[in-house]
């Protein structure tokens, strides 16, 4: 016997289908891992700098003396260090950078939204169109991984989300924390770059398995096996 399933059912089924056609079509993803992987870096290594935002921010918000700026980039708010995004698969990778630019993302939107009124801060605007970049960049590598991997399963990743400090009425802190926040964001980004910078020119190569690193290896066997192959001095 046949199950038979409600029209409602069979027309969310349908239109679910559909959607998820028209997600893995991406038309507006490149299809080439040359082409993304070069704007990713690109756009990692200018955002990077502080001065296309945290320096504005400290001027705007009069935190560029001696001390407060000691305060802000010497405790910088804690991203996931460079060791731990390197030891990530390269799916893991990118959901990390997805996850941290999603929260540095949501703080530009609120900073917009403070200095709207206030201050004319260009670079707030610029800095969101980066981000944006990025994670449709982002998007478009994993969605490529994903294909050449034949798979559509979720990334799983044990990296913790950034938790969002807790609002504070003291704006005094509330600007050294957002200072702080965007200093750790910068140093995020270029950890980032130089990730990236490692990763293969092709879909095939393995960033953990990368030629150079390999060459490493093999050398540093060859060594081994050099010294431990020496005839033993004779009594």
């Amino acid at each position: 016997m046949q199950a038979q399933f409600p029209q409602k059912t069979l027309l969310s089924l349908v239109l679910s289908l559909l959607l998820l056609s028209a997600a893995l079509a991406m038309p507006g993803c490149s299809s080439s891992y040359q082409m993304l992987l070069s704007q990713l870096q690109r756009l990692a290594n200018d955002t990077e700098d502080p001065r296309s935002l945290a320096e504005p921010y400290m001027h705007h918000q009069s935190l560029n003396t001696t001390t407060l700026r000691k305060s802000c980039t010497e405790h910088p708010a804690a991203f996931p260090s460079e060791d731990a995004l390197r030891a990530l698969s390269k799916l893991d990778f990118l959901h990390t950078i997805d996850t941290m630019l999603g929260q540095v993302q949501h703080r530009v939107e609120a900073l917009k939204q403070q200095f709207v009124r206030t201050q004319n801060f260009p670079q707030l605007e610029n800095a969101e169109y980066k981000i944006r970049g990025i994670r449709n960049n982002v998007y478009c590598m994993s969605w490529l991984l994903r294909r050449s991997q034949k798979t559509l399963e979720p990334t799983q990743t044990s990296s913790r989300a950034l938790l969002s400090p807790a609002p504070t009425s003291d704006t005094f802190q509330a600007k050294l924390d957002s200072c702080r926040f965007l200093w750790g964001y910068h140093s995020f980004m270029g950890s980032v770059g130089r990730v990236f910078s490692e990763w293969g020119d092709s879909l095939s190569r393995s960033r953990r398995h990368s030629p150079r690193r390999a060459l490493h290896k093999r050398a540093h066997g060859f060594r081994h096996s050099r010294s431990s192959q020496r005839p033993m001095p004779r009594s």
